[in-house]
């Protein structure tokens, strides 16, 4: 059996992952340039984007992040990846992707744009986990936006010891 990191690594050079923001490693995998582009209020989007995802031992953990499209997430292979969502009224919504589906675990998660979101890889024996992000209206970094732990916290005081551990920073 492969050593975890080297499996993670392996997977990151074949499908020629970069480091991403949010934490993790990624790629894009398709835009719908062959389509008109989106009018949006932040502009022209494509259709649709997407994306390789890849958590692993060293980048556990995908920070909490906002954006405004719709994205749906279908898991690949790998360790169960759990997904902490905040919805705009402040509840926590905890859902876990990966191949038990006997367990309740999905190979598929939609996400409405608008909710805060953060992901962590599950402790298993590969060391990592990959899925793949369909983004509607397509990707755009300007439609993204990084948590800021302080400002987040006040939002969601409730939430404050799960908003500590996925974000960086102080606070």
């Amino acid at each position: 059996m492969i050593e975890f990191s080297a499996k993670a690594e392996a997977v990151i050079e074949t499908l020629n992952l970069e480091p991403h923001l949010e934490g993790g490693f990624f790629r894009r995998t398709y835009q719908a340039d062959h389509r008109d582009p989106l009018e949006t209020p932040s502009g022209p989007r494509y259709l649709m984007t997407s994306i390789y995802y890849l958590l692993d031992r060293q980048s556990p953990v995908g920070q909490f992040h906002f954006n405004r499209s719709d994205i749906l997430h279908y898991f690949h292979i790998g360790d169960a990846i759990e997904y902490s969502l905040i919805h705009a009224d402040g509840s926590l919504q905890t859902l876990v992707m990966g191949s038990d589906i006997l367990a309740g675990q999905l190979l598929q998660l939609h996400v409405p744009g608008g909710i805060w979101k953060a992901s962590r890889l599950l402790d298993g024996e590969n060391g990592f986990g990959l899925i793949s992000e369909a983004v509607s209206p397509g990707f755009d970094f300007a439609d993204m936006e990084m948590a800021d732990r302080q400002k987040l916290t006040r939002q969601f005081p409730q939430h404050r010891t799960l908003i500590e551990k996925l974000t960086r920073g102080e606070g």
